[in-house]
């Protein structure tokens, strides 16, 4: 099942569960994918393009999250907090710091890289492959440290 239809099914059950947060959430959801569809290339919208979607979704609601935070705005923070929490539910399991080293160490052995200078070498092949399974926040964390 494609995610528009998943979003699709979902929105009329939180519709007919009253479930204010996940109507937010997935009109929102639906709505980022309209405007990727009609976007003028005209190419289709495959499970990679709909996971990063979603993740994009979930990092700009992370990054108001922050922000409410910051300004003890408790209120919007919360709203937040449930579309957060919507969102994941389109994503796949990510992965934890203990999954993601090894993985990343092979990266580093595999390109050769010595230090920092390499890091955006690491970070691009580590995204590519590890893509819908971690934020690059984490991956970035975890190159540093290796690379230190």
């Amino acid at each position: 099942m494609s995610l528009e239809s998943r979003l699709m099914t979902d929105l009329k059950e939180a519709m007919k569960a009253k479930d204010q947060a996940a109507l937010r959430s997935i009109r929102a959801a639906k709505a980022a994918i309209i405007l990727l569809k009609t976007d003028g290339t005209g190419k289709e919208i495959d499970e990679s393009g709909e996971i990063k979607l979603i993740q994009k979704l979930v990092k700009q609601r992370q990054d108001s999250l922050e922000i409410f935070e910051k300004q003890e705005r408790e209120d919007l923070a919360v709203k937040e907090r449930e579309e957060i929490a919507v969102l994941q539910k389109y994503l796949p399991q990510q992965l934890s710091e203990a999954e993601l080293t090894p993985i990343i160490k092979a990266i580093i052995e595999k390109t050769g890289a010595s230090g920092m200078k390499d890091m955006g070498k690491i970070m691009g092949m580590a995204s590519g492959q590890l893509s819908g399974q971690a934020d690059g926040k984490t991956i970035s964390t975890i190159v540093k440290k290796l690379l230190s």
